[in-house]
């Protein structure tokens, strides 16, 4: 589940040297390519010819959001950009794929923020303001909510939780979320003081964050008064600190807390960060809030990067596997492509893969010991059990919504495997999704399936295939509740389960991992740079972290750390803020 939100708060790594900008004439080949091969990786036979010159000022690996972010800004600043994707369709985990006429969300399905402009927007609608793309979307404000305690329907907004707090909590529950929402909402103008389009990771950042923006910063703080202030020294700290000192203790109000922060950053209250939590909350639980979702499907939001990056001049080349990253005298110089062919990197190579990905595409030679062993102890979030079907839509109620999510107990912490599932129903606001009279449904543990049950498992076993059985039941079951009783599974024209292999396979994530598990008070997320020069970062194994808006936000502060100032500022200036 991907949140709009972002977490607005500092971490900058001073390696970042700026370059002259220049503009090349290249070819752009269109980025719709076929359906994936069936084990998920393209053939040396089945490689693509790489639209242009195999070189490029800037190439990077990978083009998942964090990437073409990343890529569509270098565009815009006039530097020549290549994208190598391993497989026939760009987006990575926001890919969307197509079966039997049935289009999928293989990734994030919760959304909002698309139509925000100005310095306070998510990260992702600024870069899309800049590359002059838009996403239409359609807008609710609700998701099904099936709890210990009852099933209700959640609205986000300023008022509309206190009746569900009364209903299905206590009176003790509405009294200390209003005491939350009091403390924290005063905060979020500090939360959100720095767009995240403003940042950079060299010291060019005084220029076009600190400065630009103190008067804001500035303002924020004197509305806040003393007491904020004090308050807004927490926003670096872990959420649950803020829980603690306004002693919230209520059971539900704690539980509810912990949901959101482990769907938000992939770890509980004692590991968000408090301005992840702090801007979320300001942005749901505001007068006239909506959720959004694309029309046409996740898919829609990498294919409007895609088009504003070509439009600038930048390339993608799809199934080209990179290989290994060619590190020479010390500096990263380009890739190798599983067919042999060398790419070449003037001026630096970004990888989109996780970190622990991107360590293994290096020469063990080149990477220094220490920054092996930070990445190999860098604790992970598990992974994923996924369920995608194609049903007939005949005999369900009419008011489904498009987001329903199942706690099966509080006590067993929302963080445990097989007990928290998360549905999405998209079709019933694009119904493009589906053939007529009929739903998509993608339906997933967030997160908590252990990698550990499936490692080693040869994917055409018995016990691989038993395994999936057992494993997929829990979401079935959740879906069911959710359907009704006019759903059925004979009903289901398509079927697929996906396993923590599966999401290895076809994503290449190490492990099938979520992301890095690190919370917030006893560690910090990687900076963009590495100790290679020319070898830089972006996605969620980077600040800020995990999630749509984060990702957006880390490619689009790689691409400004490589372009001097000046330009920087113009951008910022050209989408006004």
């Amino acid at each position: 589940m991907a949140l709009g939100i972002f977490p607005q708060s500092l971490h900058f790594q001073l390696h970042s040297p700026s370059f002259s900008s220049h503009r090349r004439t290249v070819l752009a080949r269109n980025s719709n390519g076929s359906e994936p091969s069936p084990n998920g990786s393209p053939s040396p036979a089945e490689q693509w010819t790489i639209p242009g010159k195999p070189e490029a000022d800037f190439v990077v690996i990978g083009s998942g959001i964090g990437g073409l972010c990343c890529a569509g800004l270098l565009a815009r600043y006039q530097q020549d950009v290549l994208v190598l994707e391993s497989h026939a369709k760009p987006g990575g985990a926001a890919h969307s794929f197509k079966v039997k006429d049935y289009k999928f969300d293989s990734g994030p399905s919760l959304f909002s923020g698309f139509q925000s402009r100005g310095p306070q927007a998510n990260p992702l609608a600024q870069v899309l303001d800049a590359l002059g793309e838009s996403v239409p979307c359609a807008k609710y404000d609700s998701w099904m909510v099936y709890i210990p305690e009852g099933e209700f329907l959640s609205r986000i907004g300023p008022t509309e939780f206190f009746k569900d707090l009364e209903k299905y909590a206590s009176m003790d529950a509405v009294r200390e979320w209003r005491k939350l929402l009091d403390a924290v909402l005063p905060l979020s103008g500090a939360a959100m003081a720095l767009p995240p389009l403003s940042i950079r990771s060299d010291l060019g950042v005084l220029s076009t964050a600190a400065a630009r923006y103190a008067p804001s910063l500035f303002k924020s703080f004197v509305q806040m008064g003393p007491q904020g202030a004090l308050g807004a020294t927490k926003l670096l700290r872990p959420f649950s600190e803020i829980l603690d000192s306004l002693e919230l203790k209520d059971p539900f109000i704690r539980n509810w807390v912990d949901l959101l922060c482990f769907l938000l950053a992939g770890v509980k209250s004692n590991g968000t960060l408090s301005a992840e939590m702090i801007y979320m909350l300001a942005e749901w639980y505001k007068p006239g809030c909506v959720l959004e979702y694309p029309l046409g499907g996740s898919g829609e939001i990498v294919n409007a990067l895609v088009r504003g990056m070509q439009k600038f001049g930048g390339r993608l080349s799809l199934k080209s596997h990179v290989q290994n990253i060619v590190v020479e005298k010390g500096r990263a110089i380009g890739v190798k492509l599983r067919s042999g062919q060398f790419v070449r990197a003037k001026k630096a190579v970004i990888s989109n893969a996780s970190m622990w990905d991107t360590l293994n595409l290096l020469p063990k030679e080149s990477i220094p010991k220490s920054y092996q062993d930070r990445i190999n102890m860098t604790p992970q979030c598990e992974s994923f059990m996924h369920l995608h079907l194609g049903f007939d839509a005949e005999g369900l109620r009419e008011d489904l919504g498009i987001h329903h999510i199942v706690v099966n107990e509080w006590d067993r912490g929302v963080d445990a495997d097989q007990n928290v599932v998360l549905i999405s129903v998209p079709s019933v606001l694009s119904p493009n999704l589906a053939p007529p009279g009929k739903h998509v449904l993608h339906a997933y543990t967030p997160g908590t399936e252990p990698f550990g049950k499936w490692e080693g498992l040869d994917r055409n076993s018995a016990e691989y295939r038993n395994l999936k059985a057992t494993r997929a039941e829990v979401i079935w079951k959740a879906v069911e509740r959710a359907l009704g009783p006019g759903f059925s599974r004979k009903k289901c024209e398509v079927k697929l389960v996906g396993t923590p292999l599966t999401h290895q396979r076809y994503l290449r994530r190490n492990r099938g991992t979520y992301g890095p598990a690190i919370e917030a008070g006893k560690d910090t997320f990687p900076g963009h740079s590495t100790p290679i020069p020319q070898l830089y970062c972006c996605g969620d194994s980077t600040f800020p972290g995990i999630g749509v808006p984060a990702v957006a936000a880390s490619g689009a502060i790689v691409a400004n750390s490589l372009v001097s100032v000046s330009q920087h500022t113009q951008l910022l200036s050209s989408i006004g803020i």
